[in-house]
């Protein structure tokens, strides 16, 4: 690496520490401001067990802050970093030495690339694996909140509703478990029986959830006549009790893998619900790609030579990273309201339209 590339990706990574301090900082700030009487409903716990509520909680969610604002973050770096030397006159010295502007924004997009896979990273591997922590409301701090369980699909095809899931104890109260296996036509299930019990505890060592006074109902006509029939224990399959608070909130699909997201589309018989998990499955690849595109449209705007034009250019590039970041917020919305229309279309289509405008940008970027 060269003096050139080791001094422009310092700029750069200064610009991006204080972007990611500012904008993750300010976005929770603004959540502790809206949200402190509900922090404040376990007073009672002591100061100590609010504030270390507040702190892991906070630590928890920046993942999710994360996620949502790293196009956004490297755009303002760049901009706080390339404004810098544009106010020191060395962008132009650096130009004026016969090296292209291309060749300037080589390490900003290198360093680009590699926070946009750390964000990756970080909605594939860390999101899921602490999902059950992401999904706890604010006053919930000691984390036993009940849940209403309304017909959660396993692996199995089965059915799963309760009354009530004590998160603390993993005790599902008075469920109901709908039984069922596939057909031979796609998205069709045949029920094969039903469970009930009085309660059912998730036994950590069997991975089954133990029922009491559980019986079983099968719909087959020479056992139906036969009446209901003990059942001690019933295993769901790639149903967790950490997976059960996450998919009794709405918009969980948000907080699962790829991989999760697929074997939830295989199981979902509803066809809004396929679309938005389909659409779900293509955002996840477009995402990363759309927040390299932000940082390339704004480029070519941010690398210029007179620094009375730096402010304009500024707001030119905001302009850009704000309407690439609203129109994929639109076409994500649109992805499940018109599900007559390929879900797949909307989570490509703003990088059709951004990712075109930046080649032609950078193409035309004059040295």
């Amino acid at each position: 690496m060269k003096i050139l590339d080791r001094y422009i990706a310092k700029n750069f990574l200064v610009g991006y520490a204080i972007a990611f301090c500012v904008l993750i900082g300010l976005r929770i700030i603004i959540d502790l401001f809206v949200n402190l009487d509900e922090f404040a409903e376990h007073a009672a716990l002591g100061t100590w067990v609010v504030a270390k509520h507040v702190i892991t909680f906070y630590a928890l969610n920046i993942t999710l802050y994360f996620r949502d604002i790293a196009g956004v973050i490297t755009v303002v770096a760049a901009a706080f970093s390339l404004g810098k030397m544009v106010r020191t006159n060395e962008l132009v010295a650096i130009i004026a030495s016969g090296v292209s502007a291309q060749r300037i924004a080589g390490p900003i997009l290198a360093l680009a690339a590699f926070f946009t896979a750390v964000s990756v990273a970080d909605q594939e591997f860390l999101i899921p694996s602490i999902s059950d922590k992401l999904v706890r409301d604010h006053d919930d701090a000691l984390g036993e909140k009940t849940y209403t369980v309304w017909f959660i699909t396993d692996a199995n095809g089965s059915l799963l509703c309760s009354r009530q899931y004590d998160a603390a104890t993993l005790t599902l109260h008075q469920p109901t478990i709908i039984t069922r296996r596939r057909t031979e036509h796609p998205g069709i299930w045949e029920v094969t029986g039903r469970i009930s019990a009085d309660a059912a505890k998730y036994n950590e060592q069997t991975g089954a959830w133990d029922l009491t006074n559980g019986t079983f109902l099968s719909t087959d006509p020479q056992d139906l006549a036969k009446g209901p029939v003990p059942r001690d224990s019933y295993v769901a399959a790639d149903l967790l009790p950490k997976d059960i608070p996450v998919r009794c909130k709405a918009g969980y699909d948000a907080l699962l893998s790829w991989r999760q997201l697929a074997a939830l589309a295989r199981q979902e018989t509803n066809v809004k619900d396929v679309a938005q998990l389909s659409s779900q499955k293509h955002f996840r690849i477009t995402d990363p790609i759309i927040s390299l595109t932000m940082l390339m449209v704004s480029l070519p705007v941010l690398i210029c030579r007179d620094p009375r034009s730096m402010k304009s250019a500024i707001i030119i590039s905001f302009g850009l990273t704000a309407a690439c970041f609203v129109t994929t917020f639109v076409c994500k919305m649109l992805a499940t309201e018109v599900a007559w229309i390929m879900p797949e279309l909307w989570a490509w289509l703003p990088l059709f339209i951004f990712l075109t405008i930046a080649v032609v940008e950078i193409d035309s970027m004059k040295t």
